[in-house]
């Protein structure tokens, strides 16, 4: 039976990540959730999600993070892995956003 994989929503520094992981415990630090094994696309290609790419640069590395209680908004169980995100807390907006796609050439 495969692992269940979770989407964690949480603050830091006035943005709402969200990151998807197969672990979601409370910590034994007192006040603190551990959030482990973290889960990032895999791309061998040439798209190349900007807010993906700058979560990996961050937390690539990460074996658990510690999270504040108070920091965390949700933790749902999910089927499949979504679209991770970093938003302005205060307005909800993309903080990544992708560059813009060229417009097909003319013909």
């Amino acid at each position: 039976m495969a692992k269940p994989l979770y989407k964690v929503t949480f603050l830091n520094h006035g943005k709402v990540y969200e990151l998807y992981a197969r672990h979601v415990a409370g910590s034994s630090l007192w006040g603190f959730t551990e959030v482990g094994e973290l889960v990032f696309d895999v791309h061998e290609g040439l798209v190349v999600d900007p807010t993906e790419e700058r979560l990996r640069d961050e937390f690539g590395n990460t074996k658990m993070l510690h999270l504040p209680m108070q920091s965390i908004v949700r933790v749902e169980e999910v089927e499949r892995k979504g679209q991770s995100a970093i938003r302005d807390a205060a307005t909800g907006e993309k903080v990544v956003t992708p560059f813009p796609l060229p417009a097909k050439p003319p013909r």
